[in-house]
């Protein structure tokens, strides 16, 4: 054989030794992906109801060195999983449970109930539109933890952001197939900030970082969403007047003591804010019309309302005021449910289930955790990231429940117009079956729609129209502009 056919044959030889090595080192990833997914696969939880969707929940390692893990719950789609989006919702805080809110009291497939059995299906759950995760973040939240005591000391929104954009590029690895899925963002309160900064993570890692590192980020919502220190503060002060929660003596005092611009806090300034607050310990700051916990057993009931626990007879109307039905479930919405929660997430049966606790972490479960000590960090707004994510062609929707009185309606208003968007469609009622479910505002670049009739925990007050809110947001369009029945 001439030597030029024999080094030929060679090269083919090699190229078809490196293609079989190349073959052999994918099946070894997908079978290492398999079996950590398998791992993760939850079978069912106690009290569940069945549903012909896979679930899976465990940690995954963020820092290897300081021994941080966060805790995820996934569900997949309840159909088509292989052509839905992929979304993570978080909740806010600082320091409180995705888990706790998200799935088991607004949005996911089972939500937590006083008796037996213990969980419920969601009739709205978001996994109809979506293959849906929830993120306890950061460690020390939920069942996410640390094996480094002093990282409970240094937390912030930048080590946030950091684990969750780790937490994201590991578990795509462990879940390849969701790889080449649009991805979204979503999530309320304090995630104003949690979301628009690992959206800002994402969009210039996928600018800067290797392919292997891409990550099909599509857009971000955030609803009752803590973005401007100034304008949220502001108007929390203006809503509550305007909604008769406060006294004009008490509205003149923090408009003429406090400026909002500033971080600093005068002693004048405290004195009144310190009667705006005293007013939410007899009313529901997160949602101004809808009862308080009244069963006195939990952390979720203020001292007042503990005080009150026994219904008060002959009050209004005069026969339904006999029974406590009437003062814990109005309208279908019982204000306990956190309580519900905090007693199910704790058992060890529940925790099993969920690969969770797997290090026997030395605390309870809670919806907010009572381990991290201090926020190192904070950003006074998130705008300029938001400026920065619209500029760069992600889809940006605000959502706000108009009854809820921490971040208010009058606050999220005050803050979008700071950013000095050309508005693209004029403020317009949309339509939940007959009536209307709110109101919407498209600027450039940005969707903001008002949910009627909802609190903080928009999902949980209104399930129907906050799953029409999420479909729309999907899939890029208006919300439903007339009534239908």
């Amino acid at each position: 054989m001439a030597p030029a056919a024999r080094h030929s044959l060679l090269l083919l030889a090699l190229a078809l030794a490196l293609s079989l090595a190349a073959v052999s080192a994918a099946q070894q990833v997908d079978a290492v992906a398999a079996a950590q997914q398998a791992a993760d696969r939850v079978a069912g939880l106690p009290g569940q109801p069945p549903v012909g969707f896979a679930q899976y929940a465990g940690y995954v390692t963020v820092n290897e060195t300081h021994g941080r893990a966060l805790f995820y719950w996934f569900f997949e789609a309840t159909a088509a999983p292989d052509k839905k989006p992929l979304v993570l919702w978080l909740n806010g805080g600082p320091g409180c449970s995705s888990i706790g809110y998200g799935e088991a009291e607004e949005l996911g497939p089972f939500l937590v109930q006083k008796g037996t059995p213990e969980l419920k299906w969601n009739n709205y759950s978001w996994n109809t539109e979506a293959n849906l995760m929830f993120l306890e973040s950061p460690v020390g939240v939920g069942f996410s933890y640390t094996n480094t005591s002093s990282d409970l000391q240094k937390l912030g929104d930048k080590i946030t952001a950091d684990d969750a954009y780790v937490f994201l590029l590991n578990w795509f690895k462990r879940f390849p197939q969701y790889k080449s899925h649009d991805f979204y963002i979503a999530g309320e309160s304090y995630a104003g900030h949690y979301v628009p900064q690992l959206s800002e993570k994402i969009f210039d890692g996928n600018r800067a970082g290797p392919k292997e590192s891409y990550i099909n980020f599509k857009g971000l919502m955030v609803g009752n969403a803590l973005m401007d220190d100034e304008t949220d503060q502001t108007g929390m002060i203006d809503y509550a007047w305007d909604h008769a929660v406060i006294s004009d003596r008490v509205y003149a005092d923090v408009k003429a003591r406090c400026n909002f611009s500033m971080a600093n806090v005068t002693d004048a300034c405290n004195a009144a804010l310190q009667e705006y607050f005293a007013v939410y310990r007899l009313i529901d700051m997160y949602s101004l019309y809808t009862p308080l916990c009244t069963d006195g057993s939990g952390s979720g009931s203020s001292a007042a309302a503990a005080a009150r626990k026994v219904a008060v007879h002959g009050a209004a109307p005069g026969i339904f005021s006999r029974y406590r039905g009437w003062i814990m479930k109005p309208a279908g919405y019982d204000p306990c449910t956190a309580e519900y929660a905090e007693v199910y997430f704790n058992r060890p049966d529940v925790q099993a289930a969920l690969h969770a606790n797997v290090t026997k972490i030395g605390y309870n479960w809670t919806h907010c955790s009572d381990v991290i000590p201090t926020w190192n960090d904070a950003a006074f707004s998130t705008l300029p990231i938001i400026r920065k994510l619209i500029a760069g062609g992600l889809r940006v929707w605000v959502f706000s429940g108009d009854t809820d009185g921490r971040i208010p309606v009058t606050a999220t208003r005050l803050t979008l117009n700071k950013l000095g968007l050309k508005t693209v469609q004029e403020w317009t009622p949309w339509y939940d079956h007959l009536q209307v479910g709110g109101w919407t505002i498209v600027y450039e670049g940005l969707t903001f729609v008002t949910i009627r009739g909802a609190g903080h925990e928009v999902p949980m007050h209104a399930p129907r129209q906050a799953l029409t809110l999420f479909s729309n947001f999907l899939a890029g369009t208006k919300m439903p502009p007339t009534a239908y029945p």
